[in-house]
């Protein structure tokens, strides 16, 4: 069971018996889980976003590979090539 479920049942049995701090307990545990649930989401998102940028300077590194460089077909006049 999860932290938020676990929050919302501190909580439910706070208003049963009429503890009010176990209901605030409750709902401190309950914004707990999702401050969490929100920051994994964020480190997703980041990660995604780094991949994507990662796959764009492949893809145009090999744009450029396939083209021929940044200098476009001028050769090595040092080495004779």
């Amino acid at each position: 069971m999860n932290d938020k479920a676990r929050g919302k049942m501190k909580e439910a049995a706070g208003a049963f018996t009429g503890d009010e701090g176990k209901k605030a307990e409750g709902r401190a545990q309950q914004k707990k889980a999702t401050a969490k649930e929100e920051m994994a989401q964020r480190e997703k998102t980041s990660q995604a976003e780094a991949e994507a940028k990662q796959a764009e300077k492949n893809r145009d590194r090999q744009k450029r590979k396939d083209k021929g460089g940044l200098l476009d077909g001028a050769t090595d006049t040092l080495s004779g090539r």
